[in-house]
């Protein structure tokens, strides 16, 4: 394994190329420590130990820092890593380590993430901000199950009530392009048809 190249990822970080591929980063007394130089030859010993014991550790302190101050979903703890330049199977290896203790949850975070949103948001909005979190269907599907599972209540329809009363709507008084409106209005927030039709009431 040749050291091809060396460049400055920050002031600290250096990233390293092995074989013309971009292989780590590494902080700059780590190059001294496991002498890493341009052109010359990094011994298999030196390369296992960065990826099997200093690449690890950091990544999995890395996660536990970030999630001192927020829940993180496993795709977005990965986007994290990787623009940390953590190889995958270090970013692996930390993910796995987190979720083991629980402290990466996709379904606990959809939960909770539903029962807030669901107070601002229609169910299509909470499955489509979930998706963009790298959400699996399967888990937003049974995030939506757990989060109402003891509840009667439609809190969209109680949501649309809510938009309407700040729109200053009343279905009794309005006319069609005013309904029309509204229905518009509600259908871009992402509700269903049926449910705005509910609300607001069928169009003539």
């Amino acid at each position: 394994m040749i050291v091809t190249d060396i460049t400055e990822a920050t002031k600290a970080k250096y990233k390293i190329f092995i074989d013309n591929e971009f292989a780590f980063v590494l902080y700059k007394g780590e190059l001294r420590t496991y002498k890493i130089k341009q052109g010359e030859e990094l011994s298999e010993q030196a390369y296992d130990a960065i990826m099997q014991e200093v690449l690890p550790k950091r990544a999995k302190l890395r996660c536990m820092n970030l999630l001192k101050s927020r829940e993180y979903t496993k795709e977005q703890m990965r986007i994290k890593l990787r623009q940390g330049f953590y190889p995958e199977t270090v970013i692996d290896e930390a993910i796995d380590y987190v979720m083991s203790f629980g402290y990466i949850d996709d379904r606990r975070y959809v939960e909770q993430y539903i029962r807030y949103a669901s107070q601002t948001k229609s169910k299509k909005q909470i499955e489509q901000d979930l998706l963009r979190k790298g959400v699996s269907k399967r888990d937003i599907s049974d995030g939506f199950v757990q989060a109402f599972e003891d509840e009667t209540t439609d809190h969209e329809l109680e949501l649309i009530d809510r938009l309407i009363e700040k729109k200053r709507y009343d279905s009794q008084t309005a006319t069609q392009e005013e309904r029309q409106k509204m229905v518009s209005f509600l259908y871009r927030k992402g509700f269903s048809l049926d449910k705005i039709y509910k609300a607001v009431g069928r169009m003539d």
